[in-house]
């Protein structure tokens, strides 16, 4: 058994993200200032982005998102089941109602064709989720979303550097949103970015994220700005700050390097499995797109074992392996199965997904002895349970 315990995933940090915030500490300027200025330059001339805007988290981008959509009661927004809770809670916080459509059973990406069967007179807008870093089949959504004269958000936050058909995430005429938690594939600690091509949701979104005040209201301490100011709406307080940008700057330049060893070890792991049929395991999609492997996630077939998904969990615990669960579908859990009652047989391939999926230790830092020891580990588990 392994001697010490392997994580399932840890952040990639090195001096110049370190130097780079001790830096801003010693500046004096540690809250939204130039360097969040020029992490969101970079960001967006990556991803191909005429606007971004960054924010505290993915979640506050969903959140300002839908508010700048002017989503109110009775609206409904479709969205897929397999997500983190913030995707539908956002929907709720917002004044909308969520409605799950069905996922893809092998990419676990929502079902285009369960979509369109979604859309009603109420439906204001689709939030498709990038799982695990590949891309959603985005021609066919873009065409439905046309069809139906419905704005397209795409919940980005496994995304970063993921691309579909050529293009990155980010860059197409859609709004996308990006997380930086310390699990993804960069991180600014915590932090977000909302892109956009349209300018006026932008400026909406950047006056929402800091109490209503102008985009560039941080300048107001600087040297060459006006320490006036005039609130044009009710906001809130989502900013970035620079202590986080000064990690994200150093991130960027590692992402497809990041992107490059999360994919090597991906695919180590399906050469390694593919004869076990304890395990579906992760399948690539059909069309031309860059998978960011932000999360290796196979599901577990309980049917051929004498134990569960969260027992299987424990017993990689117990031999030293760490390991995820990414996701339980939302209408699985107590506060929607109350709000939002909806039957298992509604979304088949979501709630069979629910009960079997786990997220395997997936980062830039494994070496190949410590993928070598998670698949002994999980060998060692399916072996001693197996029917």
């Amino acid at each position: 058994m392994r001697a010490t315990f392997l994580p399932f995933s840890t952040p990639s940090l090195g001096d110049d993200e370190i130097n780079e915030v001790v830096d801003s500490l010693r500046s004096g300027w540690i809250t939204t200032g130039p360097k969040v200025k020029r992490f969101e330059e970079a960001f967006k001339t990556y991803v191909g982005a005429p606007y971004a805007v960054p924010l505290s988290s993915a979640t506050a981008g969903l959140h300002l998102t839908l508010l700048a959509l002017k989503i109110k009661e009775g609206d409904e927004i479709i969205t897929t089941p397999m997500t983190f809770a913030s995707t539908v809670s956002m929907i709720i916080l917002a004044g909308g109602t969520p409605v799950l459509a069905d996922i893809e059973p092998g990419t676990l990406n929502i079902d285009i064709a369960r979509v369109a069967e979604k859309i009603t007179p109420r439906t204001k807008a689709i939030i498709p989720v990038h799982f695990a870093g590949q891309s959603c089949d985005m021609d066919p959504l873009f065409s439905l979303a046309r069809q139906h004269n419905l704005p397209v958000i795409e919940d980005a936050a496994h995304a970063a550097g993921t691309e579909y058909k050529g293009h990155r995430i980010g860059s197409f005429e859609s709004i996308s949103i990006f997380s930086f938690h310390p699990n993804k594939n960069i991180t600014t600690g915590e932090g977000g970015m909302v892109c956009t091509p349209d300018e006026t949701l932008a400026e909406e979104v950047s006056l929402l994220k800091f109490h209503g005040m102008s985009r560039e209201a941080w300048k107001r301490f600087a040297a060459s700005g006006s320490p006036n100011y005039d609130i044009m709406l009710p906001g809130y307080k989502y900013n970035m700050m620079d202590i986080q940008a000064a990690i994200g700057l150093h991130q960027l330049p590692r992402l497809d390097a990041f992107i490059q060893r999360r994919t090597e070890l991906a695919e180590q792991y399906n050469t390694a499995f593919n004869d076990l049929p304890e395990l579906a395991l992760p399948v690539y999609a059909s069309y031309p797109q860059r998978h960011a492997w932000h999360l290796y996630t196979p599901l577990i077939r309980i049917e051929y074992l004498t134990i569960d998904r969260d027992r299987f969990m424990a017993e990689l615990k117990a031999r030293n392996i760490g390991s995820g669960l990414h996701y339980k579908a939302i209408h699985h859990h107590a506060w929607y199965r109350e709000h939002l009652p909806i039957a298992d047989a509604e979304l088949p391939n979501a709630s069979y997904a629910s009960e079997r999926i786990l997220s395997l230790p997936l980062f830039p830092a494994m070496t190949d002895n410590d993928l070598h020891d998670v698949v002994t580990a999980v060998t060692d588990v399916i072996m001693k349970f197996r029917r």
